[in-house]
């Protein structure tokens, strides 16, 4: 799959991505170590059937650089994320997993967030690929004053 992939039609994509995102709400975050990138993650409104796209926000994509992991990054990353959707006004926000990323999983699950039930696969249009993906959920309506 990977050698399918234009990196000079990617960084196009994702430049136009970031300088004219097609809604305010669409974000796209970055963590550094001093002047190193060392992850990104991009947020926006949920586009899933059963979603409320003013009150659910997504987190379509969270990268952290592995040499960067175990180092606090992804957790200030996420908590940047939950902020700045619940500044954008989103009281919920979704993340699909792979099923079998543990890690990932399990550092999500002691930051609160949850399974709700939703499940889907994809893959490759042939099929020779396919990923199983499950919805973790978390509440980040702002806590009554």
């Amino acid at each position: 799959m990977l050698a399918a992939i234009d990196p000079e039609g990617m960084t196009d994509s994702w430049r136009r991505a970031i300088q004219r995102p097609p809604l305010a709400t669409f974000r796209v975050l970055v963590a550094l170590d001093a002047e190193r990138l060392t992850g990104f993650a991009v947020t926006g409104p949920s586009g899933d059937a059963d979603a409320s796209p003013e009150e659910d926000g997504l987190v379509a994509e969270f990268v952290i650089d592995p040499p960067a992991q175990r180092r606090g990054h992804g957790s200030r990353l996420l908590h940047a994320v939950v902020d700045t959707l619940r500044a954008d006004g989103f009281r919920r926000a979704t993340w699909w997993v792979r099923s079998s990323d543990d890690a990932l999983l399990g550092f999500l699950s002691e930051a609160g967030w949850a399974a709700d039930g939703a499940h889907t696969e994809v893959g490759t249009e042939d099929g020779a690929l396919r990923v199983k993906l499950i919805r973790l959920h978390t509440d980040i309506a702002a806590a009554p004053r």
